[in-house]
């Protein structure tokens, strides 16, 4: 025990005070231990929940390690009893509580506890465990998420083709001053480009940044393609950012900044303004000069929260004449509240659409109670209190009389309650996080807030400030007659579970095409494909308030933000890369190369599966060799279009010509030449659905391929032919796959399988989904 010799508490006996409370999650099925001891007899003891590196225990100088147990036991298992016995055998039992700080119970075997070095060293050898390893705290480099796909430096690249390739980002413009988009280096545009630069009031292009334009038919004083918001600098550094060494925020994620493609080009479309939203035919009329600038990949970061049909949204009609000439639309899916309902706006299968996944490292910060206790947080604080404590109150407690806020109001801190005079000084506890900028405009000396996201995201705070979730807003609340606290500023932990769907990404069944998968997360959906898009930080426009508070008054060349519009641009950055190898490829080659070769990710993690992730999380390097690809033309989707109903008269105003449907039973969308296959079925009833598909040779080597099935047991799944050989480059086969089964019950509403295309080198994988 650590040693507190106080006069005043010499001749005192104090009792020691235990609380422990079990807290399950059920949103990731773990159990979390929480134990909080005070003084005894001059002793000081922490929580075993406390995630110091090191904490004192008596003689036991103790560090955070993780027990890694591979995969669950198929029969029936108590994860943490039996966590608990292996304890016991390597720890004292008057230890334990202080021992075991979280049991997992899902996905695979593991537990973290507070070892010293000789008992880790004991665990490591018992039977059953695989490793033992400290819980480090990571400081990764702002490239931290192109590493995290495999995506380094290192990786071969042709800097001459990747500068002739034209990245054109739909957004709220850009700050051409920032050294992400400095021209040292670069030669003069690529001869393709047809564009201008047309930025307005000082705005000046140059050999990185070669054409920029603005809309502001909702904004005419807006006259300049300058980033306002910061959203559009983000965007396009992520996707194709110089190489930028020592960025950071603060300090926080010290590192070497770049985008996925850093020798390609950029052209800005600002159709996004501060305060005034962005217009569909501002989004038209940017598409359609993108295509005639001769810009290669397209990426808009914008869109609606509700699924349209795809002859009145507008990004889907942009991206369909994108897609006539051959230009990919990256699409982000759309962010969701956890709890609303809702689905993607980003629908058409012409688009790439993107959610958000999290990263093997992510931002926490603490809060330090006047008992010693500490709760973990989420937050990107910048601020230091250097250790003082400040007294701690409830917001309903600092309320101004003069202000009409409600008992509700008053708790969650809502905008006017907080009486500036009440709180000066003070360190105010509000139940939303829209108590952040109320608590930051009314002069608190920090703030602790409630969100329910709070596990999954960290947010920029305009002042010392923590985001709990609601379980550890709980225990302030239990331990209120604590008087005094101190805000941590944050720090970067490893984060084991990475990839997972962002809380807040959208996600499937595609409302408005069933038997096109198409994923986002939370809510009614789909979508293709996942990238990182949490806690991504890149380059940012000094104009903008670094967090969401508008009197935030800080400027910074970098920041970090979270969103499927920071996982669009990763997407965006890989198909540039794509295309720098392989510049005569079509949308849907890159496209369909993104797709299957992308990690299959871990269900049990994602209970939304493929409605949550479609194909996987992207992955750069094999995207740029993928073997076969599945390719989609202009006809192709005029099949489709003719099988959801439309006729001659709306067809020649889509496609502009006098194209019609065929003569004959029209296709079903499902006959798509698409990588992904979904079939809606009714419940209980017996179905089967064949799949016609084909797929383009694209290795210079001739190769032999073999289908392999992953399918549950209440579907069945056969493709003929099976062993498809290839001689020679595009050289294409057809194939049909038929999936079957006897009927989806309410306990079984969704069936995973998928087919591979394998070699021996390749793997070609399409998710295939069957759902009521």
């Amino acid at each position: 025990m650590a040693k507190f010799w106080s006069p005043q508490l010499s001749n005192v006996f104090l009792v020691v005070l235990a609380l422990t409370i079990t807290v399950h999650y059920d949103a990731n099925d773990e159990e979390r231990k929480v134990s909080y001891f005070l003084f005894v007899n001059g002793y000081f003891l922490f929580s075993p929940y406390d995630t110091f590196d090191r904490q004192l225990y008596g003689s036991r100088i103790l560090k955070v390690h993780i027990v890694y147990m591979g995969a669950l036991p198929e029969e029936e298992y108590s994860p943490s009893s039996h966590h608990v016995s292996m304890l016991q055998e390597v720890v004292d039992s008057s230890s334990i509580n202080q021992s075991l700080v979280r049991s997992y119970t899902r996905s695979f075997n593991r537990f973290v506890a507070n070892l010293t070095e000789q008992e880790w060293q004991k665990l490591a050898n018992l039977e059953g465990v695989v490793s033992v390893f400290p819980s480090r705290i990571l400081q990764p480099q702002t490239t931290r998420s192109w590493d995290f796909m495999g995506f380094s430096e290192a990786v071969s690249r042709s800097p001459i083709s990747e500068s002739d390739v034209i990245v054109g980002v739909i957004d709220a413009g850009i700050w051409p001053e920032s050294e992400s988009f400095s021209d040292s280096g670069f030669g003069p545009p690529p001869k393709k480009w047809k564009g201008l630069c047309q930025g307005g009031k000082n705005f000046t292009c140059n050999n990185k940044i070669i054409g920029a334009r603005y809309y502001n038919s909702n904004d005419p004083i807006d006259d300049s393609a300058r980033d306002t918001t910061g959203h559009g600098t983000h965007t396009a550094s992520t996707a194709a950012g110089n190489i930028v060494e020592n960025a950071s925020f603060y300090g926080l994620a010290q590192g070497t900044a770049r985008g996925g493609l850093p020798s390609a080009r950029i052209t800005a479309y600002k159709v996004r303004h501060r305060n005034s939203g962005c217009q569909d035919e501002d989004i038209l009329a940017a598409f359609y000069d993108a295509i005639a600038d001769g810009v290669d990949i397209i990426s808009i970061l914008l869109g609606g929260d509700t699924p349209l049909d795809i002859t009145d949204d507008p990004i889907a009609i942009g991206a369909f004449h994108a897609m006539e000439r051959s230009r990919l639309t990256v699409h982000s899916a759309g962010n969701a509240d956890l709890y609303s309902g809702g689905s993607a706006a980003s629908v058409a299968p012409r688009l790439l659409s993107v959610v958000a996944s999290s990263l093997d490292c992510r931002f926490i910060n603490k809060v330090v109670l006047g008992n010693g206790k500490t709760l973990v947080g989420n937050a990107v604080n910048a601020f230091n209190l250097n250790g003082s404590e400040f007294s701690l109150v409830y917001g309903s407690e600092v309320t101004s009389h003069t202000s009409d806020c409600d008992e509700s109001d008053a708790r969650s801190c809502a905008e006017g309650c907080l009486e500036s005079s009440l709180v000066k000084g003070r360190i105010v506890i509000c139940n939303d996080i829209s108590g952040l900028n109320e608590a930051h405009d009314a002069d608190a000396v920090g703030t602790i807030v409630s969100f329910h996201l709070a596990e999954d995201t960290s947010f920029i705070v305009p002042l010392p400030a923590s985001v709990l979730n609601d379980n550890d807003m709980g225990l302030i609340r239990i331990m209120i007659r604590i008087p005094k606290a101190s805000i941590l500023g944050s720090e970067v932990v490893s984060n084991l579970d990475a990839p997972i769907v962002a809380a807040f990404s959208l996600k499937g069944p595609n409302a408005i095409i069933p038997e096109i998968l198409k994923s986002i997360y939370g809510i009614i959906l789909q979508q293709d494909i996942t990238a990182p898009g949490v806690d991504i930080l890149a380059a940012y426009s000094p104009a903008a308030p670094p967090s969401a508070d508008p009197f935030d008054k800080r400027a910074v060349k970098f920041n970090v933000m979270s969103g499927t519009s920071m996982a669009c641009p990763h997407v965006a950055g890989v198909a540039a890369y794509v295309k720098s190898l392989h510049p005569d490829w079509s949308h849907s080659a890159i496209k369909s190369a993104l797709r299957t070769t992308a990690w299959a990710m871990n269900a049990t993690k994602n209970p939304n599966a493929e409605f949550g992730y479609g194909a996987g999380h992207v992955d750069p390097v094999k995207a740029g060799d993928p073997g076969l690809v599945y390719e989609a033309f202009k006809e192709d989707y005029l099949k489709m279009f003719c099988s959801l109903g439309y006729d001659d008269s709306k067809l020649s105003k889509i496609i502009g010509d006098n194209s019609s449907c065929p003569k004959g039973p029209n296709e079903s969308p499902k006959e798509l030449n698409y990588p992904i296959m979904t079939v809606q079925v009714q419940p209980t009833k017996p179905f089967i659905a064949k799949f016609p598909r084909m797929v383009t040779h694209v290795s210079l080597k001739s190769s032999t391929y073999k289908a392999e099935i992953s399918a549950e047991g209440s579907v069945k799944i056969s493709v003929e032919p099976s062993i498809p050989s290839f001689g020679s480059f595009g050289e294409q086969k057809s194939f049909i796959v038929t999936v079957s089964g006897g009927g989806l019950h309410e306990r079984n509403k969704f069936v995973s399988a998928s087919l591979v295309w394998s070699d021996g080198t390749h793997r070609v994988r399409s998710p295939i989904v069957a759902y009521t």
